[in-house]
Order: structure tokens, then sequence, then C-alpha cells
């Protein structure tokens, strides 16, 4: 980090002038009542007094400054030593000052990030360690039992052997997504943008889910009759992943003969937005901020009635963010949920 300081004078030039007014004035006086000497050489006496008391506190300043600062900086380990023996150090302490203030800024903006990650660092390791120990626990005590004798039946051997592959098939989930949001995360999954009609995609997941919804006896609907196509530039592929993730939520939380229902409108000129709408249970508000994190848990008992690798939400706004466009959530506990997201439209 180079530093530029400010070099002042003021200190030693108002100080050079205090001396010499001081020196001139008690010699002047002597010098001229004992030898008469002349007013020319009280001058030269006096510009001499100056430049001498000048250079002298000027340097004594400076080295008396620059080891103070140095050492300050040394120990706050702000600036190299050779930044400062490279350039002339202030005699007055404004820059000092200000620097010294900005170091504590950062610093504690840093030290509170660093805090921040920590503590996002311990939930998620935790959470990991949870969504994995689940399955894999569920998969051993299954197996363990058929070990044990259980695999002589024949109709326990297939219930135990399918409910193992459920939760293999569980840690495969969580595996996959992991995987890809932090392709997601550090740019390395490259999008396919091409032009595609979004009413026609939102139709093809609701015939991919249809089964799903009809458990619960979930119907999908569009909010109007779209007659005519909407076309959107982006990833069809990740575009529908989204639609299928917020889709499956509406239904994993929705009621019991609810609806889910998507509604496409413009937003501006060259934007789209398409909305996700549920009358399921609903969220609270104080969990909405923390929706999109990994893992996070609404419900903080840790149980999870419904399946999946709770990555689900985090996939769909690292995916939406790629497109560079923006994802909200608006959700009332009790009275359903709303996810909406925009898209470039094509004209």
């Amino acid at each position: 980090m180079q530093t530029k300081f400010k070099k002042s004078y003021r200190f030693a030039v108002r100080t050079s002038l205090y001396i010499t007014f001081y020196t001139t004035l008690m010699m002047g006086v002597f010098l001229y009542y004992v030898y008469q000497v002349h007013w020319g050489f009280l001058l030269l006496f006096a510009l001499s007094i100056f430049l001498f008391s000048f250079l002298i506190i000027q340097f004594s300043v400076e080295r008396f400054i620059y080891k103070r600062v140095k050492k300050i900086y040394d120990d706050l380990t702000l600036l190299e030593s050779a930044n400062l023996t490279g350039g002339p150090i202030t005699t007055n302490m404004q820059t000092l000052t200000e620097e010294i203030d900005k170091f504590a800024r950062d610093k504690k903006i840093e030290i509170e990030t660093l805090r921040v990650r920590e503590e996002y660092r311990k939930e998620f390791l935790g959470n990991v360690s949870h969504e994995l120990k689940t399955p894999l626990f569920t998969v051993q005590g299954y197996i363990l039992t058929l070990l044990d004798g259980a695999g002589d039946d024949k109709n326990i051997r297939k219930k135990y052997l399918e409910r193992a592959s459920k939760g293999i098939e569980r840690l495969g989930y969580i595996i996959k997504d992991l995987d890809m949001i932090t392709k997601l995360e550090v740019g390395d999954l490259s999008l396919n943008i091409e032009v595609f009609n979004i009413v026609d995609l939102v139709e093809n997941v609701f015939e991919m889910l249809e089964m799903k919804a009809s458990k619960k006896k979930i119907t999908f609907t569009f909010d109007r009759d779209y007659s005519k196509p909407i076309m959107v530039r982006a990833d069809k592929e990740r575009i529908q992943q989204v639609l299928a993730n917020l889709i499956v939520n509406s239904i994993k939380y929705g009621s019991i003969k609810g609806t889910t229902e998507v509604s496409i409108e413009n937003l501006i000129k060259n934007k789209v937005i398409v909305r996700v709408t549920d009358n399921g249970e609903g969220i609270d508000k104080m969990h909405l901020p923390r929706l999109f994190e990994r893992f996070y848990r609404v419900d903080k008992s840790g149980s999870r009635k419904e399946g999946g690798s709770g990555l689900g939400l985090s996939i769909v706004k690292h995916i939406i963010e790629a497109h560079r466009e923006k994802i909200y959530v608006e959700s009332e506990f009790g009275v359903g949920s709303e996810f909406s997201f925009t898209l470039e439209k094509v004209e």
C-alpha cells in the first residue's frame, strides 16, 4: 500500500521566526548601542539565524516524527518500512490521523466480515453433516437389519432394500446439487442462452409434475389464457430447473386440494416477471431474508417431512443471478407464498 505523505513547513517556519525575532532583537540592541552596527548587518544576521533555525528544526522534526510514525505503521502492519523511507513525512499529524482512522474502519469491517463468515461456515458444516448423516444412518440401519437375519424374509428384504435405495437416492441428490451450486458460485457453469416460449416451458413442467401434484390433489393453473407465445432469452434447461424447483416446493408445502398458479407479466419494455403462487402453509416473515441460503430450514427441529437435498431454492437463486436477473419472495404464514423472477423478453 503506497501512501502519499504531505510535507509541511509551517511548524519549522513559525518556530524559526520566533527564534529569529527574539535573537535579532536582543543582539540588535546590544550591537547597535555598543558597536554602532549598521541595520543591513542586522538584517543579514536575522536571515542567517532564520535559515539556520529552519533547517535544524525541519530536519529534527522530520526525523522525530519519522521514527514514531514508522513505529506506528510497523506495529499496525499497515505499511511496510520501505514505503516510509522512500518519501517525506508530514510535520503535522493530519495525514497520520487519517491513515489510522482509515485503518481502524477497515479492520472493523474486516473483523465483522470474518465473524459473519465464521458463523456461516459453522452453520453450513452443521447442516451438511445433518443432511448427509440422516440418509446414511437410514441406509446403514436397513442393511444391518438385513444382515442380522431379516433378509431371510422375502417381503421384508424387498421393503428394506427399497427404503435403502431411497436413502441412497437422496444422497445422490445432495451431492449432485452441491456440485451444481459450487459451479454456479465460482462461475464454472456455462449458460446455453437461446430464445424460447416461456408459456410452453411452464406447460411442460406442469405435465412433468402432474403425477406428484395429484397425490395431494393440487391443481396447476395459469392466471389467464395465454393464446400468444411469450418469447424470452435465457438458458432453457436452467429455467426449467428453476420452475420445477419452485413448483415442487409449492406441492410440498401446499394445501390438500390446493392450487399452484403461474402468471407471466410484462414488467418493463424488455423484461417479464414469472410468478409461482400457492395457497399453502406460507412462511413467517422472519425466515424470508435467509430463505435462499443453502440448507436453511424454516423448521428448526431438524426434521424434514419432505425429501430433497435442501439446496433447491439456493440453486434457483444462483441460476437466476447467473442470468443477471432478480428473484423475489412474498409470503404470509397460513395464507400462501409467491416466488417470482425476471427474464429478458424478446419482442
